[in-house]
């Protein structure tokens, strides 16, 4: 945790958010290697010819200095730290939605450093031609694995037997995964392929992709308690209005 008073320097990290503060600063949601999610007030960055206006900016890597002042610091210095490469557009969704998540599901000054290293990953993957929905869902499986809210998805929740994947299995909320009997119906029906190849982190074939799809989202749903990403609204807008302009 940062203590009061304390000076961070050249510590690496990523902006996750930022908003106005006053008429020419930023209050900056930094993601921290070293010390977890941090909140600092940048003065004077928003200024023409301020050198951070370039510099702080999403998705690169940066070396970040504030002085810790309680739960928010004093922003005092930042630089790339190695290459610049930006997010294509088509990507840019994807990304911000990654960086929402982490506003959400991380306390402030709460240290990860596999959080960290899974996040670096997945920018990786959202840069390069690697697939974008499996980087996601590896992202969000992993991340949830490391808050403590993973998901047993090689054995069933009750019995405790593995998973078949000739079966199908229900995921009941607050429980686990539970072999269905009979027809199974439901919009939290997921056969045992696709749990196995999510347990294994495969996630090939397009069926298991779109499995991984719904149940990581519910998982998510549960450790959000309620509260919305704004970046998934957007994206849902913005596939409704490409639909309706090829139709």
């Amino acid at each position: 945790m940062t203590r009061p008073n304390s000076r961070i320097l050249l510590q690496p990290a990523y902006l996750l958010h930022q908003r106005p503060y006053r008429d020419s600063g930023r209050i900056l949601e930094l993601f921290s290697r070293d010390h977890g999610r941090v909140t600092a007030f940048a003065r004077g960055v928003r200024r023409a010819g301020s050198p951070f206006l370039p510099v702080l900016q999403p998705f690169n890597r940066l070396l970040a200095s504030w002085t810790g002042r309680g739960e928010a610091g004093t922003f005092m210095h930042a630089e790339f730290d190695g290459a610049v490469q930006a997010l294509l557009p088509a990507r840019l969704m994807s990304g911000f939605y990654l960086n929402e998540l982490l506003l959400r599901l991380l306390v402030r000054h709460d240290v990860n450093t596999q959080i960290f290293a899974e996040y670096e990953q997945a920018l990786i993957g959202l840069k390069s031609a690697a697939d974008e929905g499996r980087t996601l869902r590896l992202f969000e499986k992993r991340l949830l694995d490391a808050l403590g809210y993973g998901l047993s998805l090689d054995r069933e929740a009750v019995s405790g037997r593995a998973i078949d994947p000739d079966c199908a299995y229900r995921y009941a909320r607050a429980q686990g995964l539970v072999r269905v009997d009979g027809v199974a119906e439901g919009s939290l029906i997921f056969s045992g392929v696709s749990l196995l190849s999510l347990a294994n982190e495969e996630l090939h074939d397009p069926a298991s992709r779109v499995d991984a799809r719904r149940l990581l989202r519910a998982a998510l749903d549960e450790s959000l308690e309620g509260r919305t990403l704004g970046s998934r609204e957007v994206a849902v807008a913005m596939r409704r209005m490409r639909s309706v302009d090829s139709g």
